[in-house]
């Protein structure tokens, strides 16, 4: 194995250059929601050169319509492409899912950027862009990883399906498309920014909207009225107490580092429409975070009844009780156990090539992970370069060494986890 790292090393030592103008040429690719088509088509192009089987197909059809985790804002994916390539095994090893997204969050305000938000500039070892961190220079990360193996002439005998899908931002439409198309192996890595932590558990979330009621009166005689804000300020204390119900459940030293596991989070509040007069409606929107091995109707089930104990505190909500409606994105919760084999190859490959122990925690956010652990029956472990702090933010940047690191400690992993047809090579 130690020579198989020394030539790895050697290989991406020689590839770095260009792998380097192809991350650039895909964060150049402003592949936000609506326009993946251009950069879909060009990673194909790179897998068919590659000599992957190549599968490149628009998502449609009721099977995935009317699927119960189906999520998103459009049911319409002309320009949305998604693209899968396998490079086949010579039989009897274990398959692996390489699976990333190139749907990238809006830029924002050109004016806070201090390059083009899709320049892909390199400056002292980082490159920038939208995209960069979340998630292409995963996603090179694992191509640089198989075309490293292809070049030093290694036959794996497992399976190496690279997955290259939209609509993880929206909620993962992409990766349940490439479920239902057929696509599953023995286990997968998810190269999110993890700062290099492996990640064997992640949470889930989905989004809720409540309508908390009033009654409407001059703001003179308010006391005539109800006010809706101030009964929203009992809903918001009664999520507040929620939260923490849920959270001191949590007993995982995987989550220690976290203050608040899984969080619920209001993000929106709207209410009334004119400063004299006694607002009737309020709407409040938040995501609430769901545990590893949750079930998402059981997490459902503890905001309904947070809700009904609210007329136990004040009459007015028996007579006009919140309503709750499940909205928008949704991301589906996984574990993996810590004992899981593909975990103690990665760990052991990590101090391979950086000398220092993996640092394993829970995921503080969703990906399409859980997707795959629990539709695919394909344990997904999230780990990658870059840092969640500068993803969908201005400046968004990776630092090149990093991407170049984790191809090398995937290389490894796939050459362990896949094994070698010694004969073919």
């Amino acid at each position: 194995m130690a020579n198989w790292q020394t030539l790895i090393r050697e290989q991406i030592a020689k590839e770095k250059e260009a792998a380097t103008k192809l991350l650039q040429a895909w964060v150049r690719e402003a592949s936000v929601q609506g326009n993946e088509r251009s950069i879909q088509e060009s990673i194909a192009k790179t897998l068919h050169a590659m000599g992957l089987e190549v599968d490149l197909w628009v998502m449609e059809g009721d099977e995935l319509l009317k699927h119960p985790y189906f999520v998103s804002p459009r049911t319409v994916f002309a320009d949305s492409p998604n693209v899968v390539g396998v490079w086949k095994g010579t039989g009897g090893g274990r398959s692996i899912i390489l699976n990333g997204h190139v749907d990238v969050v809006p830029a924002g305000d050109p004016a806070q950027w201090s390059h083009d938000p899709f320049s892909g500039e390199v400056v002292d070892g980082k490159l920038y862009g939208r995209g960069a961190t979340d998630m292409k220079g995963g996603n090179l990360a694992s191509l640089l990883a198989i075309q490293v193996l292809q070049a030093l002439g290694v036959r794996l005998k497992g399976d190496v399906i690279f997955q290259s899908v939209v609509e993880e931002e929206s909620g993962g439409a992409g990766t349940l498309a490439t479920i239902l198309r057929g696509y599953k192996a023995d286990a997968a890595l998810i190269p999110e920014p993890t700062n290099m932590k492996i990640f064997p558990k992640q949470q889930g979330s989905m989004w809720f909207r409540l309508t908390v009621k009033g009654r409407s009166a001059h703001g003179g005689t308010r006391y005539e009225g109800v006010s809706a804000i101030e009964k929203s300020m009992r809903v918001v204390d009664a999520i507040a107490r929620l939260e923490k119900e849920r959270n001191d459940r949590i007993n995982d030293p995987l989550y220690a580092k976290l203050p608040i596991p899984i969080p619920i989070n209001i993000g929106v509040i709207e209410g009334g429409k004119w400063p004299s007069s006694v607002a009737d409606l309020v709407k409040l929107e938040g995501r609430m975070g769901v545990a590893p091995g949750e079930r998402m109707e059981d997490a459902r089930a503890d905001m309904e009844a947070a809700l009904r104990r609210l007329a136990d505190e004040d009459p007015w909500f028996a007579e006009h009780p919140v309503e709750l409606e499940w909205f928008g994105a949704r991301w589906v919760p996984g574990a993996v156990a810590e004992d899981h084999p593909l975990m103690d190859i990665l760990q052991r490959q990590f101090v391979a090539v950086t000398g220092r122990r993996a640092v394993v925690e829970a995921s503080p956010w969703g990906t399409d992970g859980g997707l795959l652990t629990t539709l695919a029956d394909t344990p997904a472990i999230v780990v990658g370069p870059g840092v969640t702090q500068v993803a969908h933010y201005p400046d968004e940047y990776i630092e090149l060494d990093a991407v170049f690191q984790c191809a090398e400690i995937f290389a490894l992993t796939l050459l362990e986890w896949c094994g070698t047809d010694d004969a073919a090579n």
